[in-house]
Formats: C-alpha cells, structure tokens, sequence
C-alpha cells in the first residue's frame, strides 16, 4: 500500500447482540436509529436498555413496553452517567454505542477507562462527517470539521485534514497545507464518509 492511499480510517459493521454477554446496553446519540445500524435479523427489542440523546426541545413519551429505554438531554449527560454505571458493573455487560463518530469514540473511551476491553463494545458512526481534528503543530483540538481544510483556532495555520484517526485521542489528524508554499491552498472539499 503506498503512502498516498494508506489509511487507518475505522470501519464500522452493523451491529448485532454479542450472544455471549450477559447485558446489553445501547447508547446513541439521537433519539431515533435507522433500521440500518443494525445487522439483520437484530433491532432495538434485543436490548436490555437503550439509552438515547434527545433534545431538550423534543418531547418524547415514555415508550411503553421499553422499561429500559431512557433519554438524556446531552451526550456529555450520558457519558457522565455511563461512568457511574460502569464503576459498579461487573463482567458480562456489552455496551452498543450509535451516533456521529466524536460520540461513538467517546462512548468508547468511557468504556475503555472503565476497564472494558474492545471485545467487549460495538460502535457504530452514522450521520453526516464530522470530525474532531487535532493540530499537529499546536495540539489544539477543533471539533465539528466537516470539510477537507480547516483554519487552526490555536495557531491560525489552515490544516489538511488527513484520513489518519488517534483511537486513542479521538480526533483527525490536521497538518499545516501550505508550509511548502505559504498561500497555496487545495480546494476546500467536503468530507466523505
């Protein structure tokens, strides 16, 4: 593979129920998933709890028949209550995160610092791109970055958004796209999927 086409963008399978695990637990950024997500023959039934992000403007009933199901009015309110739940879980449980790719991978680091392993989760991004993309010149983070260029709000370069994704750290990699050629800019792209 040449270093023009190499890539660590992660891949995502449908998610079906890991028929090992003692609990599942579904996480997703919006408070409706597309049929889609999942692989055949799985859907929202086979989830012990579902717990979704839901606008503060939306009003949802309470599904009835889904005493599992639970809605949150911000992702960063899920992430702090799914710490809480996975400091006094114990073993058997998967976790299914759904949503944009900053949400799933947040999901994962949560999981990850609780001591699960990556055997043990099931991400799935869907939705429009967006990233979040770390200068490498000045380490700044700059989230929602749906295009191929971006400007630095740490150091003002304009970035190349690169196919290079930090599992680690959640974020894209940006580098300065006119060092050779101060001014010299590509086009400015969209970022595909």
């Amino acid at each position: 593979m040449s270093a023009a086409t190499a890539t660590n963008r992660p891949r995502y399978a449908p998610i079906a129920r890991d028929p090992a695990a003692r609990a599942h637990l579904l996480v997703a950024d919006s408070a409706t998933i597309a049929a889609d997500v999942f692989a055949p023959g799985t859907g929202l039934s086979d989830f012990d709890e579902t717990w979704h992000v839901v606008s503060h403007a939306l009003v949802l009933p309470r599904p009835l028949g889904a005493p599992g199901a639970q809605h949150f009015r911000s992702a960063s309110h899920v992430l702090t209550m799914l710490r809480h739940r996975l400091a006094a879980e114990t073993m058997g449980l998967r976790i299914y995160a759904v949503g944009a790719e900053p949400f799933v991978w947040d999901v994962a680091r949560v999981a990850t610092d609780a001591g699960m392993g990556r055997e043990e989760m099931r991400l799935f991004a869907c939705g429009q791109p967006e990233r979040r993309v770390s200068c490498v010149h000045c380490r700044t983070i700059i989230p929602g970055v749906t295009t191929t260029l971006v400007t630095c709000t740490g150091c003002g370069v304009t970035l190349s958004v690169r196919d290079h994704f930090s599992r680690v750290h959640n974020t894209w990699m940006g580098v300065q796209c006119d060092a050779e050629v101060p001014g010299d800019l590509p086009p400015v792209e969209g970022l595909g999927a």
